[in-house]
């Protein structure tokens, strides 16, 4: 199973700008520029769409595990926060912040924060953040 996303770029870092599309056509030629990753532009961003990825993600784990651990939830919700810095000379991803709350019949606290925990651990999301990645380039005319 693969999922594919496009990004287009015209132009230099402050002054261009591109869109996204992704294959399932959710996203198609969602703009995106200096202005919306650094300052407060209208349209998306590459650390906006990692939140939605972790934060939908996540939401579904804990959800599995929930209902496998004998307790179905009613409703999750996951808030996800990615932390983007100045470090150096560049910008860095930091930190992600996750929020989440659960309406989940007969569950206590401990049980649903030792669930999210591992649901934070597990999800495919937090686990690809870790893993090698591959590239090829080619240069056009």
């Amino acid at each position: 199973m693969k999922r594919t996303a496009n990004a287009q770029w015209n132009g230099d870092l402050k002054s261009g700008k591109g869109n996204i599309s992704t294959a399932s056509g959710v996203l198609t030629q969602t703009p995106y520029s200096f202005g919306t990753r650094f300052e407060e532009g209208k349209g998306t961003n590459p650390e906006e769409l990692l939140a939605a990825a972790h934060a939908g993600c996540f939401t579904m784990a804990l959800s599995l595990m929930l209902t496998k651990a004998g307790h179905p939830p009613t409703s999750v919700e996951t808030t996800a926060t990615v932390n983007l810095d100045k470090v150096g000379e560049g910008f860095s991803i930091v930190g992600i912040d996750l929020v989440t709350k659960g309406q989940v019949p007969g569950a206590d606290d401990a049980v649903f924060k030792r669930l999210a925990n591992e649901a934070k651990e597990g999800c495919i999301v937090s686990r690809a953040l870790k893993v090698p990645m591959t590239l090829e380039a080619t240069l056009t005319a």
